[in-house]
């Protein structure tokens, strides 16, 4: 079983989020980390499969050489190897295509990501890796049991779960529930350092998005105090305000 683990860094849930004056993201001062669905659930999924089917697990990032710590903090979770694709992602469909052209000559059996980044919350790449690849893809899977070359797969959907069966190979992209986060112990932490780490140019691809700019959202409105006595206000509010009722 070969599996192909993406990961990508974002910044921690804590960071202050800000922008230069040309609209561009301003990492000074930021802690980067690992994505948390990336990290959590697709990578620890694997590590189970490996364990119960045996394999291999491959970690792959598009990114620059700070990218390496949260590679090596993947290593040292359990991942064997791990492969850098020296560019910054410029996009989704860039990001997409240097996996898969990566993945092309592979042969993986199982290719995961996050459900999705926690600063963009776009969920596109895995969607594009398989179409890419011309794989299926299940998307937001919350649970995952494999019987020979079947993969029977839960995903959320609006009001529920759908429960899919799908032959490998297959691009997963995991959520909440698909497995339970592992932390390094000393032992790995020690392993990773001595791992392989390949470090690959990208292949050549013409972009087709250009971002513009970005902006913050709007800032959150003061809390206001209703005396319990005064209903009228509060219907008034939520009525004509908060427009919930």
């Amino acid at each position: 079983m070969k599996i192909l683990v993406c990961i990508s860094k974002t910044p921690d849930t804590t960071a202050k989020i800000s922008f230069t004056d040309d609209q561009k993201f301003n990492a000074s001062g930021v802690q980067f980390i690992m994505n948390p669905y990336d990290e959590w659930y697709a990578l620890v999924k694997a590590l189970e499969i490996q364990e119960s089917a045996g394999g291999t697990v491959t970690l792959i990032n598009v990114g620059g050489a700070d990218n390496e710590t949260i590679i090596r903090k993947g290593l040292a979770i359990g991942a064997e190897k791990a492969v850098r694709i020296n560019a910054e992602p410029t996009s989704s469909m860039f990001t997409a295509y240097q996996i898969a052209e990566y993945a092309k000559a592979e042969g993986f059996d199982l290719i995961f990501t996050g459900k999705e980044t926690i600063d963009f919350n776009a969920a596109e790449v895995g969607a594009m890796i398989a179409e890419y690849l011309d794989m299926p893809y299940v998307s937001f899977a919350n649970a995952m049991t494999l019987a020979g070359n079947t993969a029977t797969i839960s995903c959320e959907i609006e009001g529920g779960t759908e429960t899919v069966e799908v032959n490998l190979p297959v691009v997963v992209s995991a959520a909440k529930g698909l497995a339970e986060q592992r932390i390094p112990n000393m032992r790995g932490i020690m392993m990773a350092k001595t791992k392989p780490l390949e470090v690959i140019e990208p292949a050549a691809f013409t972009e087709n998005v250009v971002t513009r700019q970005f902006d913050l959202p709007a800032p959150k409105s003061a809390v206001k105090m209703i005396d319990a006595d005064n209903m009228d206000e509060l219907v008034r509010l939520l009525h004509e305000e908060a427009k919930v009722i």
